[in-house]
């Protein structure tokens, strides 16, 4: 078993082939060599957020998620905004962590792929409902990154040397919150 710290990518797309899709799997391609990255693909598969589900035993999507984040060092977020706020099916995924502890102190951060002036209600939204699970927002890594479909090649990496290192640097950033947190664990 590795010892690196993991960071759970989560994306609040549904869309194959969307720009937030990209910035996961462009973070998954450079991410530094002193931390793990894995894209969680379950989303779809979640059940409607319903309170009374919200018991053990949990339904099995959702263990899986729960499970996942409880596994994850921190957590990096990119989703679109949708009506001016969150897509519901990514506040569905988050409605899911308010009754659990998993993501609780962990260390979050999200990229915000719109265009300027674009995406702040998602954000805000985020910012909320993040703050509502007890996430520890790492501001530094939060980052808003244009990605438009010029910039993703066939592979659905994002090409831009400029962005790719961008999104280095929120990973960076995250990590560093992770070893903070496991020293004031240790201390």
């Amino acid at each position: 078993m590795s010892t690196l710290p993991l960071i759970l990518l989560l994306s609040g797309s549904l869309r194959a082939g969307s720009s937030n899709e990209a910035v996961l799997s462009t973070a998954r391609a450079v991410a530094p060599s002193h931390v793990r990255t894995v894209v969680y693909e379950g989303l779809a598969a979640l059940p409607h957020f319903n309170p009374d589900d919200d018991t053990d035993p949990l339904p099995a999507p959702v263990a899986e998620l729960r499970a996942a984040i409880g596994e994850a060092a921190a957590v990096l977020i990119c989703t679109p905004e949708y009506a001016g706020t969150l897509p519901g099916s990514f506040k569905n995924l988050l409605d899911w962590t308010v009754g659990g502890s998993e993501i609780c102190d962990k260390p979050a951060a999200w990229v915000n792929t719109a265009a300027p002036g674009r995406g702040q209600g998602a954000e805000a939204t985020l910012r909320l409902v993040l703050g509502y699970t007890g996430a520890a927002i790492v501001e530094s890594a939060c980052a808003s990154i244009p990605v438009s479909s010029q910039m993703v090649g066939m592979d659905g990496l994002i090409t831009d040397p400029e962005v790719r290192e961008q999104i280095g640097k929120v990973l960076v950033l995250l990590s560093e919150a992770c070893e903070e947190v496991t020293e004031l664990d240790r201390g």
